[in-house]
């Protein structure tokens, strides 16, 4: 009788009610099975507690997360359901979308996105963020390579009205545009808010990643950010920050101090910096010289990356020629799983990046603003350098009394201590079927097995929301 009972509540899943113990959240890796015996990923009854995780993360809470171990042989069918799991999840989100992508044109209808208001001096802002977004030529097979302008710093209709004349005029097509107008910007006090690269504006970054990927007419491997003077400050940072999401960058009479937009942090991104010989104000034909002095350095030292475009044009001022920029940007496509990363880690406004490329901070070092990590992957060996970044004053300049600008720096590097750090692994950077090494700053870390996982590649899905990002493994290691 006991065992006809057993068996009945084994049939309807029900044995935790017949005095049976529940089942564990974490079941025990199965073994692997061979290729030419396939089996479908036992993820069904997961879907719920995947979207529960998903949920709560759009709304940056801290959901549970759904763990079960993955067969090696399930990742792509795994991935395929996760990123199913994503856009159901991001569909139910109530937030702002895209609008359909619809043909570029002078009568373009503008939208807009609530952005979350912006801060200065105390006082809040309220962040409107119109747009236009629209495409132009017949999509591609892998969806449109899109674009993100930022104008510059003048009366912001004007402004967004001539960056959609200018995103007509470009020779560039198949392509897809977004073009937004600066939130704030118009009185005194906001006027010090007309920036493309504070919090609201991150934000909004992150929010057109996250639904173009998602979107099936955009390329998820040919994304670019561009803009001219306070856009190219822009997009310089952007670059930088971004750099992981990005295939190229485009700013142009623009020349951003190196404190502010990292070079290193460019190794996978193209990189097209125009400014005019004669544009000297706030140094920024002198600052384009010394971004392309540090790029060349790099291309030198990592031959075949750091691929640069730096032109300081002959007798030209802040007005330059700007339609050479996104036909040089269109030429390149973004590697999303490099096996060899430099990132120095820093906050723009405040605020730091959740990881970069396959790099995941969970602790930084107390008191130390910015962390490099340089990752080497080569064979089954992560080869990892963790060090602090300290700024030293070289070059300031002396032709503003109103503010304090450094032209130049000196970097101190020294062996970060005190940090914890994530390593998201999958089949396109090593074989997961065999041991694992990890070095930090030349000491053995870890050595061993590597087992898949389907709460790795829920949480990459939520970290990056990438769908060329789902990692199936992970390493967590303290330093």
């Amino acid at each position: 009788m006991k065992r006809l009972t057993y068996l009945l509540c084994l049939a309807l899943g029900t044995l935790s009610s017949c005095g049976a113990s529940a089942a564990r959240t974490a079941p025990e890796p199965e073994k692997a099975q061979s290729s030419d015996t396939p089996r479908t990923p036992t993820v069904r009854a997961s879907d719920e507690a995947i979207q529960k995780y998903f949920a709560s993360t759009l709304i940056d809470q801290k959901g549970a997360l759904p763990t079960s171990a993955l067969s090696l042989e399930d990742i792509k069918k795994a991935r395929t359901q996760v990123w199913r799991l994503w856009a159901e999840a991001n569909k139910s989100h109530s937030e702002d979308k895209l609008p359909a992508l619809t043909p570029l044109s002078k009568e373009s209808v503008a939208h807009s996105w609530l952005l979350t208001p912006e801060m200065y001096n105390g006082q809040s802002y309220q962040a409107v963020m119109p747009f236009y977004y629209g495409s132009k030529g017949d999509k591609p097979e892998a969806g449109y390579p899109l674009y993100l302008y930022l104008h510059g710093s003048g009366e912001k209709k004007g402004e967004w009205s001539t960056g959609l004349a200018l995103a007509l005029s470009f020779q560039d097509s198949p392509s897809a545009y977004f073009i937004p107008q600066i939130p704030n910007g118009e009185g005194v006090a906001d006027g010090q808010l007309y920036r493309w690269w504070q919090k609201s504006k991150l934000e909004a970054w992150e929010k057109l990643l996250r639904q173009a990927f998602l979107s099936d007419q955009i390329d998820p491997k040919r994304i670019y950010f561009f803009g001219i003077s306070e856009g190219g400050y822009g997009s310089q940072r952007l670059a930088s920050y971004y750099a992981d999401y990005l295939a190229g960058a485009g700013p142009m009479a623009g020349g951003e101090p190196l404190i502010n937009a990292p070079v290193e942090n460019l190794q996978h991104v193209a990189f097209s910096l125009r400014t005019g010989y004669n544009d000297t104000q706030f140094h920024r034909s002198e600052l384009t010289g010394y971004t392309r002095d540090a790029l060349q350095r790099l291309a030198a030292q990592y031959p075949g990356y750091y691929k640069h475009f730096i032109d300081i044009i002959p007798k030209y001022g802040h007005a330059i020629p700007y339609q050479y920029t996104t036909p040089y940007l269109s030429q390149h496509v973004r590697t999303p799983q490099p096996n060899q990363v430099n990132w120095e880690d820093y906050p723009i406004d405040g605020l730091y990046r959740k990881g970069c490329y396959n790099l995941a901070p969970l602790k930084r070092p107390e008191g130390k603003e910015r962390i490099y990590y340089q990752e080497t992957i080569l064979g089954n060996t992560v080869d990892l350098k963790i060090n602090t970044v300290k700024y030293v004053e070289k070059l300031v300049s002396d032709w503003y009394t109103s503010f304090h600008l450094v032209l130049l720096y000196d970097k101190v590097y020294e062996p970060a201590k005190g940090g914890k750090l994530r390593i998201y692994l999958s089949p396109e950077l090593l074989d997961l079927s065999k041991p694992v090494r990890v070095l930090v700053n030349g000491h053995q870390v870890y050595s061993g097995m590597v087992k898949a996982d389907w709460s790795h590649l829920v949480e990459s899905c939520s970290r990056f929301f990438d769908p060329e990002r789902l990692f199936p493994a992970a390493i967590d290691i303290a330093y």
